[in-house]
C-alpha cells in the first residue's frame, strides 16, 4: 500500500448503480454484467495506450450504501457512453498481480483486492479513512491491478 496523489481524470464506459449486498448474492449481481457488457460493447484501443478503469462514486453514505459503477477507459470522448470524472486527490493504493492474463484471474485478483481493502478500512486502528467519493480499479496490463481508495 502506498499513498499518492492522483489528478483528475475523465473516463467514458458504461454505469450501473449497485450496493454491497446486491454484490454477494447472484441474483442481485450486476458489476459481473456489467464487465461483460462493457467488453462486448465497447472497442479499446490497447495499442495506442488506453487504459481500462472501475469507477465507484456517488455513494449514498458508505460501503453499506448504494453507489454507481462504470466500466470504462480513458481513451476519447464517445457520447455514446457516461462520462465520469475522477477526482484528483489523496488515494491509498492496494496492488495486486493476477496469477496468469486470463479474465478468471483477474477476477479472482480484484476479489483477493477488494477484501484486502475492506480488512484495512474496518480497522478502527487504521491510519487512513476513506472519503467515499471517487474510488476506482486500474488495471495497468493484462495481470497487474491497482485500486485507489481516496483518503481523507
Amino acid at each position: 500500500m502506498e499513498v499518492v496523489n492522483i489528478k483528475d481524470k475523465v473516463l467514458y464506459g458504461l454505469c450501473v448503480r449497485t450496493k454491497n449486498v446486491d454484490e454477494m448474492n447472484p441474483q442481485t449481481a450486476k458489476i459481473g454484467a456489467l464487465w461483460q457488457k462493457f467488453a462486448s460493447e465497447v472497442a479499446i484501443d490497447y495499442e495506442s495506450g488506453v487504459s481500462v478503469y472501475g469507477v465507484y462514486f456517488n455513494y449514498e453514505s458508505d460501503m453499506n450504501g448504494s453507489f454507481d459503477v462504470l466500466a470504462g477507459y480513458d481513451g476519447a470522448k464517445d457520447d455514446k457512453l457516461e462520462k465520469v470524472l475522477i477526482q484528483g486527490g489523496k488515494y491509498l493504493v492496494f496492488k495486486e498481480e493476477a496469477k496468469e492474463p486470463t479474465d478468471g484471474a483477474r477476477v479472482e485478483a480484484v476479489i483477493k483486492t477488494w477484501g484486502r481493502v475492506w480488512e484495512y478500512f474496518m480497522n478502527d486502528k487504521s491510519e487512513y479513512k476513506r472519503a467515499y467519493t471517487t474510488d476506482f480499479e486500474f488495471y495497468k496490463d493484462a495481470t497487474n491491478i491497482e485500486i485507489c481508495i481516496v483518503i481523507k
